[in-house]
């Protein structure tokens, strides 16, 4: 009888130290999410605190599918973003991705998942940049695009010049992706205008805000 008490105390007391022992979870990454500007897709997080030696692993997945894919190049990272533009150009798909947080050898965190994202309702549309010259004949605008925007849709771009007279009152002026310039003409000599640019892809039913405001006088 007092062995058998004997063996179960040194197993309590086993028991006591292997708990003790055991790795502790890990806190998880925070906020998980896409940033997109102009088609260009980077997954964020927050990292959970005394970062500074944590390592994490990114996946993702298409909205529906079952399994989960390792993001290659973001595997046992540092720092706490990872691009996924490649994997998700698809405009008419859905995606998530999850990140969770390692402390080699052995410590792990849970995984944490993104909202949901659409490529082509969550990415923000930049401003074009205007550039304004004066001349005999009026104002010449031309606009120059994002650069990123320009090489996934060319084709599909569209702009809106806003001229503001100095009453406030508003003209509008259509410009295609292909043209070079648009010539403002019969306005008042040596009067302050001010204009302001905003890109459309009407494909998508999308549009940027309107680019800061410029004003020139006229000659």
């Amino acid at each position: 009888m007092c062995r058998l008490l004997l063996g179960a105390v040194l197993l309590g007391h086993l028991g006591v130290c292997s708990a003790a022992q055991a790795p502790e979870m890990l806190s998880k990454p925070t906020e998980v999410r896409f940033d997109s500007v102009d088609y260009r897709h980077v997954v964020h997080w927050t990292p959970p605190g005394n970062s500074s030696s944590l390592q994490y692993y990114v996946q993702w997945k298409i909205y529906g599918d079952p399994d989960w894919l390792d993001v290659d190049g973001c595997q046992r990272i540092q720092k706490p973003q990872c691009d996924l533009s490649a994997l998700t150009s698809d405009l008419r798909e859905w995606y998530y991705a999850r990140v969770h947080a390692s402390s080699p050898p052995a410590s792990k965190s849970a995984w944490t998942l993104s909202p949901r994202f659409s490529p082509r309702s969550d990415t923000k549309i930049s401003s074009p940049v205007l550039r304004l010259n004066r001349t005999v004949q009026g104002i010449v605008v031309r606009v120059k695009p994002p650069r990123l925007l320009v090489r996934k849709m060319h084709n599909s771009l569209q702009y809106k010049i806003y001229l503001i007279h100095s009453s406030g009152e508003e003209t509008v002026f259509d410009m295609d992706c292909c043209s070079k310039k648009l010539t403002l003409k019969d306005l008042k000599h040596k009067t302050k205008y001010c204009l302001q640019a905003q890109t459309l892809i009407p494909a998508h039913a999308r549009s940027s805000a309107r680019s800061a405001v410029k004003c020139v006088t006229t000659l």
